[in-house]
């Protein structure tokens, strides 16, 4: 008989291991933020009358992008927020 093993990322706790990480214990998190970061940022803070820090790391951008998110309203799932989840997230 053989048995074979399933790498499946689910925790014995039984969390996904695709959850979302918070940005601060993202490996590439020091890096430079992303042409696609750098771009909403932009746009975000264009709307939201908020100067734009060129100088963002990935997981910074990610941190002012769901900030910028919340002024404007931007990045909501109208269905999730009826059902009272949280917007979308660009990391």
């Amino acid at each position: 008989m053989t048995t074979t093993a399933h790498n499946d990322s689910t925790s014995a706790a039984g969390v996904s291991g695709n959850a979302e990480k918070d940005p601060k214990d993202w490996v590439t998190g020091d890096e430079a933020m992303t042409g696609a970061q750098h771009s909403y940022l932009k746009t975000l803070s264009s709307e939201a009358r908020e100067p734009l820090n060129e100088n963002l790391t990935k997981a910074e951008a990610s941190e002012r992008i769901e900030e910028l998110q919340e002024m404007t309203g931007r990045g909501k799932d109208p269905a999730r927020a009826q059902r009272g989840g949280s917007g979308v997230t660009v990391s």
